[in-house]
C-alpha cells in the first residue's frame, strides 16, 4: 500500500482515507529541509543573542520573564514535558490518539517550530509502528494549546509515560527499548513546540466530523424510511418549496430523501390525511440545518489541521521569532459546541418519529405488536431513546461560554474547547444509537405495511438488516438487538456521501 506523503495542506476527507486503508506515512523532502532550516536558524538565533525569547531561554506562563540559563535549556524542556503530564478521566480513544499524532506531525511539518527533525521523525515512527501514547481526556483549557494532553503525547518521545502497543499498555521505555530507539535529548523550544498547539481539539474535530458525516446521511435515509412506515407524504420534499428557501443543507436533504423514496408504492397510495406532524413534514429544515453546521464546523477544523499553532513561531526567512497566541482554541471551542448541538437536534428528531411510529396511529397497531397489553412491544425503545436524547440536550450546554483563569492570571481567558471536544464526541456516540431505535423501530413498523413495498433502495436495506435483526411477533428481549441495530449502522456503507 502506498506510503502517504505528510502535504503542507491536508484535508479531512484524505484524513478519512489514510485511517480506513491504514496508510503510514512519511515526511516530504520539502518538510526535513525546512523543518532543518529552522531548527539551524534557532541555534544560531541563540549562540549570536544574548535577549529574552519566551519559553526558549525563559520560564512558561507566568514565569516567562525568569530567564534560563544556557546550561538548563534541554533539562527546561524534558520538565515542562514532564510537569505538564497532569492528566485525569477516561483514556483518549485509540482512534482519536491515531489523529492526535498525526495532527501534531502535520503542524511541525511547516518548519515554523524549531524542533529536531528527528523529534519529527520519532512522531512518524510512533504512528508508522501503531505505538499509541496514552492519553487523558480531562485536563486541557484549550488555550495555551491543549497543554496536558499534548504533555502526554510527548512523553513517549523522552522515554517516559505509556503507551498501547500491541493491544497492550506498557511504559514508553520498555517500546523503546524492542525497537532500539533512544528516548529524544529534547533541545531549546523542544517541549514547548510539542505541547503548545490544539492537536487535541483538533484530532476530536476530525473524528466527529468523519462520523456525523456519515450519521447525516444515514439519518436521511432511516427518516425515509420511517416516513413510508408512518404513511407520510411525499409532497414536502417537493424542490420547488426548497428552491424558494434555498438554504443548501436544506436542499441537499430534500432531494435525498426525495430519491431514496422513487419507486415507493406505499408512497403513491392515497392518503387519509392532509399534513404530517413536523418531524416527517420538516425533515429538509431540521436535517438541512445540521448538515450546515456540519460544513461550517468542517470549515473551522479544515483550517485548523491546517495551522501552525504552537508559540512562539519562527520565521526563519524574516529573521523573526514572535511571541503570540495561535495556540488559543476558541475557533474549535465555538465549532466542536455548535456541532454538538446541530447532532443534538437530529437526534432529537429522529426520536419524535420513533415516538409516533409506536403512538397506534394510522393504521399501526399500538407499540408496534400483536396483543398490546400482553406485550409491551416497542414502547421501551422509545423511553431509551428518549433518556439518551435527554443527555445530549444537557451535553449541549456550550463549554465555550466559559473561562477560567490560570497560570497565576498570566492565562486569564480560556477557550474550553477541550471540554467542547469531549462533550462533542458523546453526542455522536449517542447519536448513534438513538437512529439505531428509530431504524429498528421503522423497520417494525414497515412489516405491518405489507404486501404494500417501500422503494427498492430501502426495501435493499432492510433486507441487509433482517439478516441481523428479525421481526419481533411478541415481547423479547431488547437490548441485544438494539446493539445489533447500532453495529448494522456502524457497518453499514451508504453509496450516498455527505455533501451540502
Amino acid at each position: 500500500m502506498a506510503t502517504y506523503t505528510i502535504n503542507p495542506t491536508i484535508d479531512i476527507e484524505t484524513i478519512g482515507n489514510i485511517l480506513a486503508k491504514k496508510q503510514k506515512i512519511a515526511l516530504s523532502a520539502d518538510s526535513k529541509a525546512r523543518i532543518v532550516a529552522c531548527r539551524d536558524f534557532l541555534d544560531e538565533k541563540l549562540r549570536s543573542n544574548k535577549e529574552l525569547l519566551y519559553g526558549i531561554n525563559t520560564g512558561f506562563g507566568s514565569l516567562c520573564d525568569t530567564p534560563i540559563s544556557e546550561k538548563n535549556l534541554t533539562k527546561l524542556q524534558k520538565n515542562l514535558v514532564m510537569s505538564h503530564a497532569c492528566g485525569v478521566g477516561e483514556e483518549v480513544s485509540p482512534e482519536i490518539v491515531r489523529l492526535m499524532l498525526l495532527m501534531k506531525i502535520q503542524g511541525l511539518c511547516y518548519g515554523n517550530s524549531g524542533v529536531q527533525l528527528q523529534t519529527v521523525e520519532r512522531l512518524v515512527l510512533l504512528y508508522n509502528h501503531d505505538i499509541l501514547p496514552v492519553v487523558y481526556q480531562q485536563g486541557s483549557l484549550g488555550a495555551s494549546g491543549d497543554l496536558v494532553p499534548l504533555a502526554h503525547l510527548a512523553l513517549p518521545l523522552i522515554g517516559e509515560g505509556e503507551v498501547f502497543f500491541k493491544n497492550k499498555k506498557r511504559h514508553a521505555k520498555d517500546v523503546l527499548r524492542i525497537f532500539k530507539w533512544k528516548p529524544i535529548r529534547l533541545r531549546s523550544k523542544e517541549g514547548l513546540a510539542l505541547l503548545n498547539g490544539t492537536q487535541f481539539m483538533t484530532a476530536y474535530g476530525v473524528h466527529c466530523l468523519l462520523r456525523s458525516q456519515r450519521l447525516a446521511v444515514l439519518a436521511d435515509t432511516i427518516a425515509a424510511l420511517s416516513l413510508d412506515a408512518f404513511d407520510g407524504r411525499i409532497e414536502p420534499f417537493d424542490k420547488r418549496l426548497h428552491a424558494i428557501r434555498s438554504h443548501k443543507g436544506q436542499v441537499r436533504v430534500a432531494r435525498h430523501v426525495s430519491n431514496l423514496l422513487k419507486g415507493s408504492r406505499l408512497m403513491r397510495r392515497k392518503k387519509d390525511h392532509v399534513q404530517d406532524p413536523y418531524s416527517f413534514r420538516c425533515i429538509p429544515q431540521v436535517h438541512g440545518a445540521s448538515r450546515d453546521v456540519i460544513r461550517f464546523a468542517a470549515d473551522i477544523v479544515r483550517t485548523k489541521m491546517n495551522s501552525i499553532t504552537d508559540n512562539p513561531i519562527i520565521f526563519p526567512e524574516e529573521n523573526a521569532i514572535l511571541s503570540g497566541g495561535n495556540f488559543h482554541g476558541q475557533p474549535l471551542a465555538f465549532a466542536l459546541d455548535f456541532l454538538a448541538m446541530a447532532l443534538g437536534e437530529l437526534g432529537s428528531i429522529s426520536e419524535r418519529r420513533t415516538y409516533q411510529m409506536i403512538s397506534g396511529a394510522r393504521q399501526l397497531p399500538p407499540f408496534l405488536v400483536a396483543n398490546p397489553g400482553l406485550n409491551s412491544g416497542f414502547m421501551i425503545p422509545q423511553y431509551t431513546a428518549a433518556s439518551i436524547v435527554s443527555q445530549n440536550k444537557q451535553l449541549c450546554t456550550p463549554a465555550s461560554v466559559d473561562s477560567i483563569v490560570s497560570s497565576n492570571g498570566q492565562e486569564d481567558h480560556v477557550s474550553m474547547g477541550g471540554n467542547a471536544a469531549t462533550k462533542c464526541v458523546r453526542v455522536v456516540d449517542n447519536l448513534e444509537k438513538i437512529l439505531a431505535i428509530e431504524l429498528f423501530t421503522a423497520a417494525q413498523a414497515i412489516e405491518f405495511r405489507r404486501p404494500a413495498t417501500t422503494s427498492p433502495i430501502l426495501e435493499k436495506i432492510i433486507a441487509e438488516y433482517r439478516k441481523k435483526v428479525k421481526f419481533i411477533p411478541e415481547d423479547a428481549v431488547m437490548y441485544n438487538r438494539i446493539e445489533r441495530s447500532i453495529r448494522f449502522l456502524r457497518n453499514y456503507r451508504s453509496s450516498d456521501t455527505f455533501s451540502s
